[in-house]
């Protein structure tokens, strides 16, 4: 079985709007005699938008109107409808994101295609899914090396880094081409923590002067320094961590970074020449690109290109990759369907020691908590390393543990595994939780970080559950 299918990824993000169209060939790959395996084996980006700045009413609101009437006119041009769409996703992010209607615009936008994953990306979450799109998650593993992936926007960078294709931490910084605005060669916006930034390096900018581009250069290379400092090139300074958003903290400093691509609209000019006006896009954005560019420190990391760079943290599509599979343990029927839930995903590098494993497990779940308050999750990693009824136990501790803050939510544990240990690892938890706890537990369940599963009304007398992955496809 053969079957195409066409999706759209949608991102508003803090400078630009876009979307684009994809085919996404899915085959099932079992033999007759055994439980279909759908997978994607073909990925094709077929339509890419124009790229809008995104439209505000004020700096605190997202122009909604302005933005349906942008995706409704790139449908058109793409001779697409909504009812032509099988699945995509429409995600916020960087500063576009705590804009105060930004919930209500992704509810306006979710009805233009079919069931769409509809997310406002935090920042770390963001972080990652810019580095899949950049392609590190598979560099890193196909250079066995630990890579950083920079994503420089309007308002923010997200790094995020791989090691061996494992991620290993994320952090956001207030650096982007759009924090200082130019418009008639003047000065109309500076960001507060960038002039104070500026101030603290004896360089006094201010709303309303020339746009001297050697008085900015200056500023950029600072800017450009304190990306050197969040990927542990330099030491820190006193004002560093004031950088972070959120109140964010700095990435781990275990393992060592060893090379890096760029993503995000800075990107473009820091992999091309940019001559010309260094303020045509009426902000510090190029001068940005050549000073990460010429940086001293940066460049002692090896600069991988990147897979994507403007439209990395545009989603491909929400494919979907459907299994029937695993058990499911002490879980009412009405607490199913569940749908759009992010998946955590723990490596087997990770996994194979249970101090590791439990740290992993949570730190990982910070990623999860876009306003403070933990988001409902599923727990992904391979299971090989806990076969035997010991391992079993002990993995049960390991979650107990490390997922105390799951179990004290009102969302239900919920635990997709690549082995097949669900049925036993899921009667230990409930046995060690006193059936207190809501438990759903499946396996031969592949998903990555970034992706999102769905879960469906149990099948063949309760034994198995439908599962769909939602893979946020990347053009890679």
């Amino acid at each position: 079985m053969v079957e195409t299918i066409l999706s759209t990824g949608i991102d508003i993000g803090t400078s630009t709007t876009q979307l684009i169209f994809s085919k996404i060939t899915i085959e099932n790959m079992a033999s007759s005699y055994t439980v279909p395996r759908i997978r994607i084996v073909d990925k094709e980006v077929t339509y890419r938008s124009d790229i809008y700045f995104t439209p505000l009413k004020s700096p605190t609101e997202i122009d909604a109107d302005k933005v349906r009437e942008i995706i409704q006119t790139e449908y058109q041009k793409a001779g697409v409808s909504p009812s032509d769409l099988t699945t995509g996703a429409v995600i916020i992010t960087g500063e576009t994101a705590r804009k105060e209607n930004a919930s209500s615009v992704l509810a306006s936008l979710s009805d233009m295609a079919g069931d769409f994953v509809v997310a406002t990306a935090g920042p770390d979450l963001e972080s990652v899914m810019a580095a899949r799109g950049a392609g590190i998650d598979i560099l890193s593993e196909e250079e066995r090396s630990c890579i950083a992936n920079v994503d420089i926007g309007g308002g923010t960078s997200n790094i995020a880094f791989f090691n061996k294709g494992g991620i290993q931490g994320v952090c956001c910084l207030d650096i982007g081409g759009r924090l200082i605005k130019v418009e008639n060669g003047q000065i109309t916006y500076i960001f507060p923590n960038i002039k104070q930034l500026a101030h603290l390096h004896g360089i006094e900018i201010n709303v309303g002067d020339r746009a001297d581009e050697s008085i900015l250069s200056k500023v950029c290379d600072i800017m450009a320094d304190q990306l050197a400092v969040a990927l542990h090139i330099t030491p820190p300074d006193d004002f560093h961590r004031n950088l972070y958003t959120n109140d964010g903290k700095m990435l781990p400093d275990s393992p060592k970074i060893q090379g890096v691509t760029y993503s995000g609209g800075v990107a473009d000019c820091i992999y091309n020449d940019e001559p010309g006006d260094a303020f045509r896009y009426g902000d510090i954005g190029v001068l940005l690109g050549r000073a990460v560019k010429r940086n001293p420190y940066l460049n002692q990391l090896k600069v991988y290109p990147a897979k994507e760079t403007i439209r990395a943290t545009v989603v491909g599509a929400g494919t979907h990759t459907t299994n029937v599979s695993g058990s499911t343990i002490s879980v009412q029927r009405e607490k199913l369907p569940i749908k759009n839930i992010p998946v955590l995903k723990v490596s087997m590098e990770e996994e194979s020691d249970p101090v590791t494993f439990r740290q992993a497990l949570r730190d990982r779940l910070q990623l999860y908590k876009p306003e403070g308050r933990l988001e409902q999750v599923a727990v992904s990693f391979s299971g090989a390393e806990y076969e035997t009824f010991k391992k079993i136990q002990e993995l049960a501790d390991i979650i107990l543990d490390a997922c105390d803050e799951i179990i004290r939510s009102e969302y239900p544990l919920i635990i997709v595994i690549e082995n097949d240990i669900a049925k036993a690892l899921g009667n230990a938890l409930e046995v060690k939780l006193n059936g207190r706890k809501d438990i759903i537990c499946i396996d031969w369940v592949f998903a990555n970080n970034g992706d999102y599963i769905d879960i469906g009304q149990p099948l063949a007398e309760g034994r198995v559950v439908p599962i769909v992955t939602k893979t946020l496809v990347f053009n890679r």
